[in-house]
Protein backbone atom coordinates (compact mmCIF):
# COMPACT_ATOMS: atom_id res chain seq x y z
CA UNK A 1 0.00 0.00 0.00
CA UNK A 2 1.29 3.96 -0.76
CA UNK A 3 1.27 5.85 2.16
CA UNK A 4 -0.04 9.62 1.27
CA UNK A 5 2.46 11.08 4.20
CA UNK A 6 6.11 11.07 4.41
CA UNK A 7 7.96 10.37 7.82
CA UNK A 8 10.56 12.80 8.64
CA UNK A 9 13.45 12.35 10.65
CA UNK A 10 12.14 14.40 13.66
CA UNK A 11 9.05 11.90 14.13
CA UNK A 12 6.45 14.06 11.96
CA UNK A 13 4.80 13.23 9.35
CA UNK A 14 4.32 15.25 6.05
CA UNK A 15 1.67 15.04 3.54
CA UNK A 16 2.86 14.42 0.42
CA UNK A 17 -0.14 14.61 -2.16
CA UNK A 18 -1.51 17.93 -3.71
CA UNK A 19 -4.08 19.57 -2.49
CA UNK A 20 -7.38 19.83 -4.15
CA UNK A 21 -8.08 23.35 -6.10
CA UNK A 22 -10.70 25.39 -4.45
CA UNK A 23 -12.91 26.23 -7.67
CA UNK A 24 -15.61 28.11 -5.73
CA UNK A 25 -16.44 29.46 -2.51
CA UNK A 26 -20.75 30.10 -1.62
CA UNK A 27 -22.52 31.25 1.31
CA UNK A 28 -25.21 27.84 1.94
CA UNK A 29 -26.77 29.27 4.95
CA UNK A 30 -26.52 32.14 7.50
CA UNK A 31 -27.83 33.30 10.63
CA UNK A 32 -26.67 36.35 13.26
CA UNK A 33 -24.01 33.55 14.42
CA UNK A 34 -23.54 31.10 11.84
CA UNK A 35 -22.46 31.30 8.28
CA UNK A 36 -22.33 27.52 6.25
CA UNK A 37 -19.60 28.05 2.97
CA UNK A 38 -20.23 25.32 0.20
CA UNK A 39 -16.44 24.96 -1.50
CA UNK A 40 -16.39 23.59 -4.75
CA UNK A 41 -12.96 21.47 -5.31
CA UNK A 42 -11.48 20.03 -7.88
CA UNK A 43 -9.11 17.27 -6.55
CA UNK A 44 -5.69 16.08 -8.37
CA UNK A 45 -7.15 13.01 -9.57
CA UNK A 46 -9.98 14.87 -11.26
CA UNK A 47 -12.52 14.40 -9.41
CA UNK A 48 -15.01 17.10 -8.22
CA UNK A 49 -16.71 17.38 -4.72
CA UNK A 50 -18.88 20.34 -3.14
CA UNK A 51 -18.00 20.26 0.67
CA UNK A 52 -19.75 22.23 3.18
CA UNK A 53 -18.41 24.19 6.23
CA UNK A 54 -17.99 26.93 8.50
CA UNK A 55 -16.47 29.91 7.62
CA UNK A 56 -12.99 29.93 8.74
CA UNK A 57 -12.81 31.95 11.58
CA UNK A 58 -11.22 35.45 11.88
CA UNK A 59 -9.77 35.06 14.79
CA UNK A 60 -8.09 32.55 17.41
CA UNK A 61 -9.74 31.72 20.95
CA UNK A 62 -8.09 30.97 24.35
CA UNK A 63 -8.69 28.39 27.00
CA UNK A 64 -6.94 29.34 30.43
CA UNK A 65 -6.38 26.65 32.75
CA UNK A 66 -5.93 28.74 36.12
CA UNK A 67 -3.48 26.60 39.15
CA UNK A 68 -3.76 28.15 42.55
CA UNK A 69 -2.31 26.48 45.09
CA UNK A 70 -3.11 22.56 44.78
CA UNK A 71 -6.26 23.72 43.08
CA UNK A 72 -7.16 24.39 39.39
CA UNK A 73 -10.11 26.74 39.32
CA UNK A 74 -13.22 25.96 37.20
CA UNK A 75 -16.22 27.44 35.96
CA UNK A 76 -19.70 26.24 36.18
CA UNK A 77 -22.15 27.65 32.55
CA UNK A 78 -25.21 26.97 31.13
CA UNK A 79 -24.55 25.31 27.41
CA UNK A 80 -27.60 25.41 24.79
CA UNK A 81 -26.19 23.11 23.08
CA UNK A 82 -27.02 20.10 25.78
CA UNK A 83 -29.29 22.58 27.74
CA UNK A 84 -27.82 22.12 30.92
CA UNK A 85 -24.80 23.95 32.98
CA UNK A 86 -21.71 22.15 32.29
CA UNK A 87 -18.03 22.30 34.06
CA UNK A 88 -15.02 24.32 31.69
CA UNK A 89 -12.39 26.06 31.60
CA UNK A 90 -11.93 29.99 31.14
CA UNK A 91 -12.27 30.64 27.66
CA UNK A 92 -12.99 33.53 24.55
CA UNK A 93 -12.69 34.78 21.66
CA UNK A 94 -9.22 36.63 20.80
CA UNK A 95 -9.89 40.60 20.34
CA UNK A 96 -8.31 42.50 17.29
CA UNK A 97 -4.78 43.38 18.23
CA UNK A 98 -4.43 41.68 21.38
CA UNK A 99 -1.66 38.63 21.98
CA UNK A 100 -2.91 35.07 23.27
CA UNK A 101 -1.43 35.66 26.83
CA UNK A 102 -3.41 39.35 26.82
CA UNK A 103 -6.69 37.72 25.42
CA UNK A 104 -6.04 34.90 28.28
CA UNK A 105 -5.72 37.43 31.00
CA UNK A 106 -8.41 39.34 30.04
CA UNK A 107 -11.05 36.26 29.92
CA UNK A 108 -9.58 35.50 33.09
CA UNK A 109 -10.64 39.16 34.52
CA UNK A 110 -13.79 38.62 32.82
CA UNK A 111 -15.37 35.62 33.60
CA UNK A 112 -13.36 34.95 37.23
CA UNK A 113 -12.13 37.89 38.72
CA UNK A 114 -8.15 37.67 38.66
CA UNK A 115 -5.37 38.51 36.36
CA UNK A 116 -2.58 36.43 36.31
CA UNK A 117 0.98 37.21 36.10
CA UNK A 118 2.15 34.14 34.65
CA UNK A 119 0.67 32.46 31.33
CA UNK A 120 2.73 28.99 29.81
CA UNK A 121 0.78 27.92 26.71
CA UNK A 122 0.14 23.86 26.77
CA UNK A 123 -0.77 23.65 22.94
CA UNK A 124 -2.54 25.00 20.27
CA UNK A 125 -5.91 23.03 19.51
CA UNK A 126 -8.09 22.76 16.45
CA UNK A 127 -10.87 20.93 16.76
CA UNK A 128 -12.93 19.37 13.99
CA UNK A 129 -11.66 20.14 11.27
CA UNK A 130 -14.08 18.73 8.51
CA UNK A 131 -16.58 21.25 9.13
CA UNK A 132 -14.18 24.51 10.89
CA UNK A 133 -10.93 26.10 11.17
CA UNK A 134 -10.96 27.93 15.05
CA UNK A 135 -7.52 27.82 16.93
CA UNK A 136 -7.42 27.53 20.46
CA UNK A 137 -4.35 28.29 22.16
CA UNK A 138 -4.58 26.45 26.11
CA UNK A 139 -2.43 28.20 28.85
CA UNK A 140 -1.60 27.50 32.42
CA UNK A 141 -2.10 30.60 34.83
CA UNK A 142 -0.19 31.09 37.81
CA UNK A 143 0.30 34.16 40.16
CA UNK A 144 -2.94 35.70 40.41
CA UNK A 145 -3.93 39.13 41.53
CA UNK A 146 -7.80 40.75 42.05
CA UNK A 147 -8.90 42.38 38.85
CA UNK A 148 -12.30 42.17 37.33
CA UNK A 149 -13.69 43.21 34.09
CA UNK A 150 -16.98 43.73 32.92
CA UNK A 151 -17.70 40.67 30.80
CA UNK A 152 -20.66 39.62 28.06
CA UNK A 153 -21.91 36.48 30.16
CA UNK A 154 -26.28 36.73 31.07
CA UNK A 155 -25.44 35.55 34.40
CA UNK A 156 -22.48 35.47 37.41
CA UNK A 157 -20.37 32.18 36.42
CA UNK A 158 -19.57 29.63 39.58
CA UNK A 159 -16.42 29.25 40.57
CA UNK A 160 -15.41 25.88 41.37
CA UNK A 161 -12.17 24.71 42.82
CA UNK A 162 -10.93 21.18 41.92
CA UNK A 163 -7.87 19.34 43.57
CA UNK A 164 -5.45 18.85 40.81
CA UNK A 165 -5.21 15.49 42.76
CA UNK A 166 -8.48 14.61 41.29
CA UNK A 167 -7.82 15.15 37.58
CA UNK A 168 -8.59 11.09 37.00
CA UNK A 169 -11.77 11.87 38.75
CA UNK A 170 -12.76 15.05 36.48
CA UNK A 171 -11.92 13.54 33.65
CA UNK A 172 -14.75 10.75 34.24
CA UNK A 173 -17.29 13.27 35.70
CA UNK A 174 -20.33 13.24 33.16
CA UNK A 175 -20.55 17.67 33.45
CA UNK A 176 -17.07 17.56 31.82
CA UNK A 177 -17.41 16.27 28.59
CA UNK A 178 -16.88 19.41 26.27
CA UNK A 179 -13.79 18.11 23.88
CA UNK A 180 -11.75 21.14 24.13
CA UNK A 181 -11.71 20.87 27.89
CA UNK A 182 -10.83 17.20 27.71
CA UNK A 183 -7.98 17.70 25.84
CA UNK A 184 -6.49 20.81 27.91
CA UNK A 185 -6.95 18.72 31.02
CA UNK A 186 -5.00 15.73 29.09
CA UNK A 187 -2.32 17.60 28.30
CA UNK A 188 -2.05 19.24 31.88
CA UNK A 189 -1.91 16.22 33.21
CA UNK A 190 1.22 15.49 30.89
CA UNK A 191 2.59 18.94 32.02
CA UNK A 192 2.03 18.58 35.85
CA UNK A 193 3.79 14.90 35.53
CA UNK A 194 6.76 16.52 33.33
Amino acid sequence: MVSLFQTLSNGRTQMSQQLPEILDISIAAKSRIFEIQAVELKFSNGEHRTYERFRPATRAAVMVLPIDGDDLLMLREYAVGTERYELGFCKGLMEKGETPEQSANRELQEEIGLGAKHFELLRTVNSNLTFMNAPMHIFVARDFYPSKLAGDEPEPLELVRMPLAKIDALLADEHFNEARNLVALYALRDYLKG
